[in-house]
């Protein structure tokens, strides 16, 4: 049964917290390339901490614009590869200000993540 507090997200903040600046200090001084890593660790800690706080409200909002865009229900792994289909066969293009908006507002969420 999950808990309320601390949050998944807390908790991978807080481990990321205590690795940026604690742990990665002490390494940096003993062993610099042990420090390099222990940075690449922090920096994926806090890609999956941003993916379990903005994720699920990216997602929706991705499949309700699909779901809008295309027509019709689905899954938004399905909705997806339908707009490829679209794309590859041209039907759709840079053209669909749709779409456009569409595409912008889905980058827009996955760089807010990573």
């Amino acid at each position: 049964m999950a808990q309320d507090r601390p949050t998944a997200s807390e908790l991978l903040a807080a481990i990321a917290d205590f690795l940026r600046e604690e742990a990665t200090p002490a390494l940096d001084k003993a062993e610099p390339r042990l420090g390099f890593q222990m940075r690449v660790a922090v920096n994926s800690l806090a890609i999956l901490e941003r993916e379990a706080r903005l994720g699920p409200d990216a997602d929706a909002a991705e499949r309700a614009r699909l779901v809008k865009l295309l027509g019709h229900d689905g899954t938004l792994e399905d909705l997806n590869r339908e707009l490829a289909r679209q794309l590859r066969a041209g039907t759709r293009d840079e053209g669909d200000a749709a779409l456009m908006a569409h595409l912008q507002a889905t980058i827009a969420d996955k760089i807010a993540i990573a």
